[in-house]
């Protein structure tokens, strides 16, 4: 005979029969706690777990380990291990029974956890002690059987095979432990006085189980208690001895209670209470369950409910009831939902969800996350100033692990006078995130419950991957709306200036600003033509000979040196050279600081030759030293640059040829096309000759062309 044995149809049938009809089920779905301090499981748990299986268990398989408590010399007491399994497969007990029975395979669609369970039985008499060992070493949990009418067997737990387990196993990854008395139809009496003090002793026992194979007692209650083990273990989640939570599990709910309170008052109202349900168990609660939680809860603390609302005490109450009910399932499913491990731990595919981002294509945040910000915002924007204050974005990001955000933040997006982050910052630095490592960005929404709240399969559908560049450079359009400006110069000719001229500060804001607190990056908002877009500077670093690809790589290109410095521009001139010149990358040549005097640049020619010669801009002339914020219309034709790299018209200002001006004209042009089309269409559906109207309005339109 094999060695492993799956249940056939008939089989399976009287299996999922002696599960789903097991007295187990009916008290799990429909008992409820003493009055004074308990609480219905229709009520609280609103959907036990049994019925509503959940999918995390797919990938899980359940090994059950039964071994005998005996003495190896005393082979004629039997505590009927084998009888126990031979019982759950034929639902009736075995004239004869083995020395061992065979592996048995439950398959996952007849077990009510919907996961596979083996059963494996081992015999002293018949195996040696290298293969218990094997044996113990792949079980996930293990069933140590005694009798309840014979003692020795009861000591044997406790003298031999407790140590001999955990002798075998690693003490971070104890295998959880049941213990099983059977032949309860053979005494009057219970074994649990005996059994509780060993409970108590031994944590790793999750649960003990009187039953009876003859009568056929408790059979199915023994395999499910073993599958709970496994799925739903107690450890991670309570300290008996303190008759607690454990730190972890607080650290947890409260985090999942965090993201619950959606208007950050410290309780869940009843809308709140619903939606956590809803999210958790897949139905909403009556109104008349809500108060029943409530009551529950009240009796039993004085601070648990507030303002008709559910407080952080008060639902860290609840599951410390559940465990101490045996519910624990039910409070792992609400971890589980909330993408906890069975270490209490967010799993990586709940924070780093599967996106593909195909070369030369960017990363953006689509409207609906925009939206879920705009909420966490609001959120924690008590003082409703638009801005955070040091302790409101502290209270933000406690659902996280660690804080993601530094004091460099603050110089890299808009802030008020204060310091404080402002609405369009806080906005923009997501923005920035999800641009540069998309990874993270993930991970951050997954910390806040994006895919929880708005009720999507992972974060990944708040994240746009927009197309590649030279599709968009061929259609001659884009629908990108973050683009990026790497800002290039030598040492000390006024890249961060720039930046933080960016931002809204003039020189004197800068001045502030420490050396370690300073961001190599600066991101805001602009407008091209009333769309709202979004410009990312990248200062490089000035070592022209260790440039890499990402420093290369942008939308377009801003060269800035000193007019002030001789030797300024020649940095300028060779990267441009080296590395723009037969790019379609646009390139704005900045003259910085030019409230100084204007020194000659010692280079072969000077940057209005330079640019002339090579097609660019004139060097633009900008300064921070101002008294009032420095003007973003250089900005602004950075981002149109940007947005129209294709531009190829021929120049509407006195230059001629400044990629600025071809763009201006393209969209004048795109704009006097849609005049046209519009005001043909308005002519012959409304006007009685419009054969006469229509060449007199074409002519007007065609004299703004001049202008």
């Amino acid at each position: 005979m094999s060695d492993s044995n799956v249940l056939g149809p008939f089989v399976e049938r009287r299996v999922m029969k002696f599960f789903y009809n097991s007295p187990l089920r009916r008290r799990a779905t429909l008992s409820i706690f003493n009055d004074a301090d308990s609480i219905s499981l229709n009520v609280v748990k609103l959907c036990f777990l049994l019925l509503h299986p959940s999918s995390n268990h797919a990938t899980i398989n359940v090994r059950v380990l039964l071994i005998v408590s005996l003495f190896s010399f005393c082979p004629a007491a039997k505590v009927g291990k084998t009888s126990l399994i031979m019982s759950l497969v034929s639902e009736e007990f075995p004239d004869e029974v083995p020395l061992r029975a065979e592996e048995i395979t439950i398959p996952a669609d007849v077990t009510p956890e919907r996961v596979p369970t083996h059963i494996v039985d081992y015999s002293e008499a018949e195996q040696t002690d290298e293969q218990l060992y094997q044996e113990i070493s792949k079980a996930n949990v293990i069933c140590i059987v005694y009798s309840v009418n014979n003692k020795k067997s009861i000591e044997k737990v406790t003298s031999h095979w407790i140590p001999l387990i955990n002798d075998r196993t690693d003490k971070d990854s104890r295998v959880p432990l049941i213990l099983v008395g059977n032949k309860s139809d053979l005494v009057e009496h219970s074994s649990m006085e005996t059994i509780l003090p060993i409970m108590n002793q031994y944590q790793d026992i999750e649960t003990c189980v009187e039953c009876s194979a003859k009568n056929l007692k408790n059979i199915s209650e023994l395999f499910y208690y073993a599958q709970k083990a496994v799925l739903h273990p107690t450890g991670p989640l309570y300290c008996p001895e303190e008759k607690e939570l454990k730190p972890s599990c607080i650290k947890a709910l409260t985090r999942i209670f965090k993201i619950s309170d959606l208007d950050n008052d410290g309780v869940l109202n009843d809308n709140e209470l619903n939606f956590f349900q809803k999210t958790c168990f897949n139905t909403p609660l009556a109104p008349q369950a809500l108060e029943d939680v409530k009551n529950v809860v009240r009796r039993n603390m004085t601070d648990g409910v507030r303002d008709n609302g559910l407080t952080l005490k008060g639902f860290l109450f609840l599951h410390t009831l559940f465990i101490q009910r045996g519910r624990h399932e039910t409070t792992w499913t609400v971890l589980r939902r909330f993408g906890y491990d069975d270490d209490l731990e967010l799993t990586q595919e709940y924070l780093f969800p599967l996106i593909k981002v195909p070369p030369d294509c960017t990363t953006e945040l689509n409207h609906n996350a925009y939206l879920f910000l705009q909420s966490v915002f609001d959120k924690h924007d008590k003082d409703r100033d638009c801005a955070l204050s040091p302790e409101e974005v502290k209270d933000l990001f406690n659902v996280f692990p660690y804080m993601p955000w530094g004091p460099d933040v603050n110089n890299t997006v808009c802030t008020n006078d204060e310091g404080w982050i402002t609405y369009q910052g806080y906005l923009s630095q997501w923005t920035l995130t999800t641009y540069l490592d998309v990874q993270r960005s993930l991970e951050y929404l997954g910390y806040l419950g994006y895919s929880i709240i708005y009720e999507q399969e992972s974060q990944a559908a708040a994240i746009t991957v927009t197309r590649n560049k030279r599709i968009d450079l061929q259609k001659k359009q884009t629908q990108r709306s973050v683009f990026r400006c790497n800002v290039l110069g030598a040492r000390g000719s006024g890249k961060s200036g720039f930046l933080q001229a960016f931002l809204g500060r003039n020189l004197q804001r800068q001045m502030r600003i420490r050396e370690d607190h300073k961001s190599y990056y600066a991101i805001s908002t602009t407008y091209v033509y009333g769309q709202e877009k979004y410009l990312l500077l990248h200062e490089v670093m000035s070592d022209f000979d260790i440039l890499s690809e990402p420093d290369l790589s942008c939308d377009v290109v801003c060269l800035v040196y000193d007019v002030n410095e001789p030797r300024s521009f020649e940095y300028c001139a060779k990267v441009y050279k080296e590395c723009f010149l037969d790019s379609k990358t646009p390139c704005v040549v900045v003259a910085a600081k030019s409230d100084l005097h204007e020194v000659r640049q010692q280079y072969s020619q000077s940057p209005l030759d330079f640019c002339r010669k090579h097609k660019l801009h004139p060097p633009q002339p900008f300064t921070c030293n101002t008294t009032e914020a420095p003007s973003k219309d250089l900005y602004t034709r950075l981002t149109t640059m940007a947005m129209y790299p294709h531009a190829r018209l021929r120049c509407m200002c006195s230059c001629n040829r400044c990629t600025y001006c071809l763009c201006q004209n393209l969209l004048k042009l795109e704009l006097l096309r849609s005049i046209k089309a519009q005001l043909c269409r308005v002519v012959y559906n409304r006007c009685s000759y419009p054969c006469f109207w229509l060449p007199l309005f074409l002519f007007l339109l065609h004299l703004l062309t001049f202008f």
